[in-house]
């Protein structure tokens, strides 16, 4: 069993789970469809195959197997009830958002590991609840979601994001910035017990995104703080992040 996360957006909750790795399907559907006339199928050149029409486009699709347990470590909510745990996900496959007068699911991305999926919305999602308590509150449950990836969400009245770093470098960012421009960034984790090596916390492409937009920018991110191995970040390490105006300018 491989842990993974949802990271709830807007709000940043995190919700930690179990996946079985073997259960893990991403499925890509292509643009495409057959050729229809209004009086039926359309036959082609071809004995063998029917015509197609590319539409451009497609869906790229994850199905999942996740075990939530009110006894896991690593999530932001502390219950006896499993379903407090599941029913945030319940929720997200609601048409909660609103979107150029339209209502849709909201986005959630998927962490697993050390890698951050793109923003998906919940198509689908079924549970069974099980291992209850003399009071009747399941402790476990085993839930089965289909999540459709979708664009990169575009917070009203965010800042642009900066342009590519091909080519910027530390010194054209930093170039006449005074200090007190820099924002102080702790970098979050689980924490570490004494005597223990430090714990890693976030990632720098999570912090990337947080503040630019562009998870790309982790490259620079570690560049400004001296950062040899970006994947362990030690948990409380303070960063020094410089104003998004700053990186356009460069770039």
């Amino acid at each position: 069993m491989a842990r993974v996360a949802f990271l709830l957006e807007p709000s940043g909750e995190r919700i930690g789970a179990l996946l079985n790795p073997e259960t893990l399907v991403v499925r890509r559907t292509a643009g495409l469809r057959p050729r229809r006339a209004l009086s039926g199928g359309i036959a082609g050149g071809s004995p063998l195959d029917e015509p197609l029409l590319f539409t451009g486009g497609g869906t790229t699709e994850l199905l999942l197997e996740l075990l939530f347990d009110v006894s896991l470590l690593g999530t932001s909510v502390q219950t006896e009830d499993v379903r407090d745990l599941t029913q945030p996900l319940w929720r997200l496959a609601e048409n909660s958002v609103t979107e150029g007068g339209f209502a849709r699911p909201p986005p959630v991305r998927l962490v697993w590991g050390k890698h951050l999926i793109e923003p998906t919305v919940v198509a689908s999602i079924a549970e069974r609840l099980e291992h209850f308590t003399p009071a009747g509150a399941p402790r476990r449950s085993w839930v089965r979601m289909r999540l459709v990836r979708v664009e990169e969400p575009i917070s009203p009245g965010a800042e642009a994001p900066p342009a590519p770093i091909s080519g910027l470098t530390a010194e054209q960012v930093t170039e006449g910035l005074p200090p007190e421009s820099f924002e102080a960034h702790e970098v979050l984790g689980a924490g570490g017990s004494p005597g223990q090596p430090p714990v890693a916390g976030q990632r720098l492409d999570e912090i990337a995104q947080q503040y630019y937009g562009d998870p790309a920018l982790w490259r620079l991110i570690a560049s400004l703080n001296g950062i040899a191995d970006p994947m362990h970040v030690p948990s409380g390490t303070v960063l020094r992040l410089p104003p998004a105006s700053a990186l356009r300018r460069g770039a």
